[in-house]
């Protein structure tokens, strides 16, 4: 596994461009008797053991467009790409899952009892995300949960992030362009000042959002780029405003929604400007449910060791595994890379380096919560539909 992943890093593949990656893994699956199946483009889907696959494991396998700046000897080999957000580990501990489970199913007596289905998906990185593709083409198709890991850098290596509820936020983005005849700076009066009106909308959109909507909801709307003008006496005739759009949880995402484009209008109406809002809506918050939680984080007590499991904060960042809990229930947890006592490293920077071990606890936490979500399976069948949740929560103890 590790040599597995270093080649992976070594070999990083944008969004939608995974196909080396896609054929490494699908290599590796067959070279163990299983059968991939490869979904349109790129990516995969694997069930392990036999009947219906009820649980899905999933991992994404695309690279971020930025220099890897890590110095290691596995260090990426394709300029303008790196994997600065672990997606290496998350497909390699994934892969390395689902070929231990293939060997619990062909030595156990009975099989693992059940299927698991093991889900390389391309393209979180890009909006609205590669989870909706690869949902269309059946990756959910009979599934009842879904579980992800993601690295964190802040939880030390041999430990997992975990909590109930909204795990991310929604994540969206904001271009505004305006327009106007533009014109001298001596003479503002005679045209349409764009340059005030988009300043005006850089600092007021996002401080009267905060007014209108229930700050409960966390509203964070913060400006990457403003462009307009060249000459210091020349008006503008057209400028540019883009940004991110963060919420904590989906009522307030669909509240901004209803509210923004008339907000623009109001804020820059008085200039005159002619207002073009592209709200481009991303993914909404993961939420993991309380159930999927209390199976996931006493799988991985039982297998990492019974204080291995800390409550981890609701990240600002948004990830597509949130299509995936729209219709089903599931839980995404956060694996630890640093090592005890070193340096926290920051995902989506070219130096982010990830403490090897990661790539054992990764593995053993994907398999212990497929093992634990099989035997909730089999007791809830055993026990009959009255006694369904008794029987799930025991085999969850």
């Amino acid at each position: 596994m590790l040599e597995f992943r270093r080649d992976i890093h070594m070999h990083p593949e944008l969004s939608f461009q995974e196909h080396r990656t896609t054929e490494r893994v699908a290599r590796r699956l067959r070279a163990a008797g299983l059968e991939p199946r490869l979904l349109e483009g790129t990516g995969l889907v694997c069930d392990v053991g036999e009947g219906p696959a009820r649980t899905a494991l999933r991992a994404d396998i695309d690279a971020l467009p930025l220099e890897d700046r890590t110095g290691l000897p596995w260090a990426s080999t394709v300029p303008e790409a790196a994997h600065a957000c672990g997606h290496d580990v998350h497909l390699t501990a994934l892969m390395g899952a689902g070929l231990v489970l293939d060997r619990l199913h062909r030595t156990r007596p009975g099989g693992l009892g059940g299927a698991v289905r093991l889900v390389f998906q391309p393209a979180e990185e890009v909006t609205p995300g590669g989870a909706l593709s690869t949902i269309a083409q059946g990756a959910l198709d009979g599934v009842e949960r879904a579980f992800a890991l993601h690295c964190d850098p802040n939880v030390d290596v041999g430990r997992v992030g975990s909590r109930i509820g909204p795990i991310t936020a929604a994540g969206d983005t904001v271009v505004i362009r305006l327009s106007g005849h533009g014109g001298h700076t001596s003479r503002p009066h005679l045209t349409e000042d764009l340059v005030y009106a988009l300043g005006r909308l850089a600092t007021d959109l996002p401080a009267t959002l905060s007014r209108l909507i229930d700050p409960r909801h966390a509203i964070s709307l913060v400006w990457g780029h403003i462009e307009a003008g060249h000459a210091p006496n020349a008006i503008p005739g057209e400028g540019l405003l883009t940004g991110t759009l963060r919420c904590l949880d989906v009522d307030g995402w669909n509240q901004v929604a209803e509210v923004l484009p008339d907000l623009v209008d109001r804020i820059a109406g008085p200039y005159g400007v002619e207002v073009d809002l592209d709200h481009r809506r991303g993914v909404p918050p993961v939420v993991n449910t309380e159930d999927e939680v209390t199976l996931a984080e006493a799988a991985i007590r039982g297998e990492l060791g019974p204080d291995t499991v800390q409550l981890t904060p609701q990240s600002m960042g948004g990830e597509d595994f949130a299509w995936y809990l729209t219709s089903r229930p599931g839980a995404l947890i956060r694996l630890g890379t640093r090592t005890p006592g070193g340096t926290t490293y920051d995902l989506h920077q070219g130096d982010f380096t990830v403490d090897e071990r990661a790539l054992e606890s990764g593995v053993r936490v994907f398999t212990s919560i497929a093992l634990r979500a099989l035997a909730a399976d089999a007791a809830r069948e055993q026990a009959g539909p009255a006694d369904d949740a008794a029987a799930a929560g025991s085999a969850g103890g």
